[in-house]
């Protein structure tokens, strides 16, 4: 069973974010604005929220954010007391604003631009880790203009090859259903649980605006 590939968008390219990221490191340094968190804060927060409470992960679990933009994501990690992130994404320009971002703010978080779709470079750079995170990532790999399958397919193996029998993987799509998802991921991961959602009612059916759901490994 396979899913319907979504229609391609300028979301899928990496001249969008290049162009995206110049204009917000321009207004990170005239006006102290940290940018966009893709899609909403509240996505965010609901991750955070969920790593906080597993009892079996330590303050020094190895994460790494895919595609990790103005890196917020681990700013609220390093917060919390986490100590060993790394922030991971194709757009120079992206990773120029997080470490800005990291160093005002004066908190230890590593960066590095990176190929997400050379699995064999990421492998042989990135290692293994606890946590692998992926908010909107997967989303703009699918909707690259040109061979999304392949390249989603691409980023899974990526994706599979840094992690363990032990990894957790936590993705929040606002393009693919749960359904969806466990159709496209199902041969090389296995749902361990979903992080609840807000959900709303249409047609008599109920449907969640965002997907979050943690992977482990097969």
């Amino acid at each position: 069973m396979s899913v319907e590939e979504l229609e391609g968008s300028e979301l899928g390219t990496k001249n969008y974010w290049d162009n995206s990221y110049d204009q917000e490191i321009a207004n990170y340094k005239n006006h102290g604005d940290v940018g966009t968190i893709w899609f909403d804060e509240d996505s965010q927060i609901r991750i955070i929220n969920w790593i906080l409470k597993q009892d079996t992960l330590s303050n020094d679990v190895n994460i790494v954010d895919m595609g990790c933009g103005n890196g917020m994501l681990l700013i609220e990690l390093a917060r919390e007391g986490f100590s060993n992130l790394l922030g991971v994404d194709y757009s120079e320009g992206a990773i120029e604003l997080a470490k800005q971002i990291a160093k005002d703010q004066e908190l230890n978080i590593r960066y590095q631009v990176v190929d997400l779709l050379n699995t064999e470079l990421c492998q042989q750079e990135l290692g293994t880790f606890g946590i692998v995170h992926d908010k909107g990532t997967y989303d703009a790999v699918s909707l690259c203009p040109d061979n999304p399958k392949e390249k989603r397919d691409t980023y899974l193996n990526t994706v599979h090859s840094i992690m363990d029998e032990n990894s957790l993987f936590i993705l929040t799509s606002c393009n693919w259903t749960e359904d969806e998802l466990l159709i496209s991921l199902g041969d090389k991961f296995l749902k361990k649980c979903s992080i609840p959602t807000p959900t709303f009612k249409f047609g008599g059916k109920i449907g969640s605006v965002v997907t979050s759901i943690v992977f482990t490994k097969k």
